[in-house]
């Protein structure tokens, strides 16, 4: 039986989120938020705690309504549409699941309140249990399910009555880490499968970028940013977005132009491929761990190894230049040393460089 959801067609986006704002008293929790979600996309919201992405899908969903602006699913405008009528289903954090009824009715019941028949409900609950990798446990009840298990049957449970949008709150943040690791593949796997828009919501930086084609980085109930993981972790569009994904270097300085543009800072220069900031602006540069190189001799510029930790794959140095800045430095050599003397060489390509709040 096949599972895939179609959800009109054209190039129009699937859900189209258009100057949404939504206040708590004093408090602006969504600050006039425009964006859209393709079909067959698997988005993700990605900030910190209280940036407003989860009074955001509650808005989708039909749990908050917007003070302002509207929602859009297939061109149709969802304002006044309670959350049972919305071609939408939500997996929620807790899962939610019936404790009273094995895996098999827990994936059954939201089938059955649509009046479908026994057969049809049947094929679809078995269809979804394969899919999931739970074909074996229809009559476990809930109770004897692990943590992966339990969000796997939430996650059919939600599917089953076939929403053209599925919105996925916090969904991996009760699993180990080596089964949200797992879980990751496995979901995108289902995503791609049903050809069912997933938007998630998280603020695991790691698993935005894992799971998500695109994904869009909030702060203080607006957008920062929206673009592909690979756009948001090697071109941010902020200094908000560089320090919030992923690790990085913030290296203070002025813009200088000579025969080349170069930043100017307290322990030296680094080159800059291209610049688009003034001469003598201040200007910040964000430069990841990875994309400096660390020598035990060469070109570059001096500094001692203070600290190294080992991380398996890599060695994290903490490397002090000039009088009292420390960088990071992720490095594959292993045969760095406390007190040891170091040169370090930046990337040719210009990394992300901000101007300085004035």
């Amino acid at each position: 039986m096949s599972l895939t959801t179609v959800s009109g067609s054209g190039s129009a986006p699937l859900l189209s989120i258009q100057r949404v704002s939504r206040r708590y008293g004093p408090v602006i929790a969504l600050d006039d938020v425009s964006l859209d979600i393709a079909r067959g996309e698997f988005f993700a919201l990605l900030g910190p705690s209280g940036c407003g992405k989860t009074t955001l899908m509650r808005c989708v969903a039909g749990f908050e309504t917007p003070d302002s602006g509207e929602l859009l699913l297939d061109g149709e405008d969802l304002a006044g549409m309670p959350p049972y009528r919305r071609p939408v289903n939500m997996m929620f954090q807790s899962y939610a699941l019936f404790p009273h009824l094995d895996v098999f009715e827990n994936v059954a019941f939201g089938l059955r309140r649509q009046g479908l028949n026994k057969e049809t409900i049947a094929g679809r609950v078995r269809a979804l249990l394969q899919l999931t990798q739970l074909d074996s446990y229809g009559s476990r009840k809930i109770n004897e399910l692990s943590g992966g298990q339990r969000q796997r049957v939430a996650l059919a449970r939600a599917l089953a009555p076939g929403p053209r949008l599925l919105l996925l709150d916090e969904p991996l943040g009760a699993l180990d880490r080596k089964l949200r690791e797992e879980t990751q593949f496995h979901l995108k796997k289902i995503q791609r499968e049903t050809g069912t828009s997933f938007m998630i919501v998280t603020h695991d930086q790691d698993e935005a970028l894992a799971l998500a084609d695109r994904v869009a980085v909030m702060r203080a109930g607006r957008i920062e940013q929206v673009a592909s993981p690979n756009d948001i972790y090697e071109r941010p569009a902020s200094r908000f977005v560089a320090g919030f994904v992923g690790d990085t270097n913030f290296i203070d300085g002025v813009v200088v132009f000579d025969s080349a543009p170069y930043l100017l800072t307290d322990f030296g220069r680094i080159a800059l491929s291209t610049c688009c900031l003034p001469d003598g602006r201040r200007a910040t540069l964000s430069v990841r761990p990875e994309d400096i190189h660390a020598r035990h001799d060469g070109p570059g510029i001096s500094g001692i190894v203070e600290e190294f930790v080992f991380r398996g794959d890599n060695t994290l140095l903490r490397v002090r230049v000039g009088n009292d800045v420390i960088l990071r430095v992720a490095t594959w050599d292993m045969r760095f040393s406390v007190g040891e003397s170091v040169m370090l060489q930046f990337p040719l390509d210009t990394p992300a460089l901000f101007a300085e709040e004035i």
